[in-house]
């Protein structure tokens, strides 16, 4: 089992990293596989060409930055945890970019993100918080993944690199986040024995055009 999380912060050994340090300490330890990838800051954007879709490839037709690696090992995981710092009260552009792709090439074709255990965890200095984790909850609800929470939200304070660790409350919500993933992980690893999972089918695409 393995949870893969996606660090959108373009800073190396920022307080996103930090953060995600603490959380794969907790995840380990549980007995699940923890992989951090951090694209950094060049990445594209889509360019809603739609060749994910129409080749139904599960691949992003541009292959110079990290999003196809992101891609296949978020299609192979069991869980997926997203982290952004807060840019101007929402995810940092190079993680918006790196979902929009993700979710397109994997999740809106043939779906292979559901049913998956997801979680979000933000960085900030002050405020946007909130509007950050929303973000991130809202990419993968979705994608009809089994969305999992700790004891408050997801929002960890912190300016300088390290200094989040010093939020001691914020870190005690990321470590129990990591904890309940873990377990939920393994939860739906042994129901899979038993319970087999609801139906899914593509929804009916309505265009509002006038």
């Amino acid at each position: 089992m393995k949870i893969v999380a996606i660090n959108g912060s373009p800073r190396k050994n920022g307080n996103t990293a930090r953060l995600l340090e603490a959380v794969g300490k907790e995840v380990r330890a549980a007995g699940v596989e923890f992989e951090v990838f951090q694209p950094g800051h060049r990445v594209h954007p889509c360019m809603a060409c739609y060749h994910c879709l129409n080749t139904g490839s599960l691949r992003c037709v541009q292959t110079d930055d990290m999003v196809n690696d992101i891609i296949a090992a978020c299609i192979e995981a069991d869980g997926i945890l997203l982290a952004s710092p807060v840019y101007h009260g929402g995810i940092a552009g190079n993680m918006k970019c790196v979902l929009d792709r993700l979710m397109l090439a994997a999740g809106c074709g043939d779906n292979q993100l559901h049913h998956k255990v997801g979680g979000a965890l933000c960085t900030l200095r002050r405020s946007g918080g909130m509007e950050t984790y929303q973000q991130l909850l809202g990419t993968m609800d979705a994608m009809e993944m089994l969305i999992v929470t700790s004891d408050y939200w997801g929002a960890v304070h912190g300016a300088d690199p390290g200094e989040c660790l010093e939020d001691t409350e914020g870190m005690e919500v990321a470590c129990k986040l990591g904890r309940n993933m873990a377990w939920a992980v393994k939860a739906l690893a042994a129901a899979k024995e038993t319970v087999p999972p609801p139906a899914t089918a593509h929804r009916t695409m309505t265009n509002f055009i006038r």
